[in-house]
């Protein structure tokens, strides 16, 4: 698949190595070019797939791979090239001076994408539970990371899975996009143990069975 991320910053070099390993050609969108150039230049050797930098969001899927704040403004940014694509929200919405949740009026910061996307944008929650360092080797501690997925049409999730379990990971589905709200919440509580584990944002969620 042709994956476009946005965001050039610890998570989306994460994702890009994981698409990159799974055979994917990715396209690399930020707003300093030269640094997505030198991203893209360092993971190019890695994986199968191919890597460059874009100005337009032209893949299959497309990753916001930036900061809740942020979020929405990027998706309105690009509304107009999003045609009939799946756009995967990474996010956790959280107040990053007071290191504290946020509680969207939609439920979930993934909710509140969808309300602004274009109806023909499907948004799928993903990626939100995994920590960029984790991402990288796709593991911790010989255990493949487990990405939570939640959305409202089966055949995004079903690309999104894809794309998960290309890069050697375990897709796990959630069910509707609703299931965000609680997707959201694990991911501001598995940052808020980080000092308590002492794991350096190191450890993952795994559901064992």
């Amino acid at each position: 698949m042709d994956i476009t991320i946005i965001g050039t910053g610890n998570m989306g070099r994460g994702l890009a190595t994981r698409a990159l390993a799974g055979g994917h050609n990715v396209t690399l969108i930020g707003t300093d070019r030269e640094k997505a150039q030198a991203l893209a230049d360092e993971l190019g050797q890695g994986g199968s797939g191919s890597i460059q930098v874009g100005e337009s969001p032209t893949g299959d899927i497309v990753v916001l791979a930036v900061w809740y704040p942020v979020s929405i403004e990027v998706l309105g940014q690009y509304a107009d090239q999003l045609d009939g694509k799946v756009v995967v929200d990474i996010t956790n919405p959280i107040d990053t001076d007071a290191f504290e949740p946020l509680k969207p009026d939609a439920g979930s910061g993934a909710q509140e994408l969808a309300a602004a996307a274009p109806d023909n944008v499907n948004i799928v929650k993903a990626f939100n539970t995994t920590f960029a360092g984790t991402l990288e080797p796709g593991e911790v501690s010989g255990h493949q990371l487990d990405v939570l997925i939640a959305g409202d049409d089966a055949d995004a999730k079903a690309t999104v899975a894809e794309l998960v379990e290309s890069g050697g990971m375990r897709a796990i589905d959630t069910g509707p996009l609703r299931r965000a709200r609680e997707i959201e919440a694990l991911g501001y509580l598995h940052m808020a143990v980080q000092d308590a584990l002492g794991s350096g944002y190191g450890s993952a969620v795994k559901l064992i069975s």
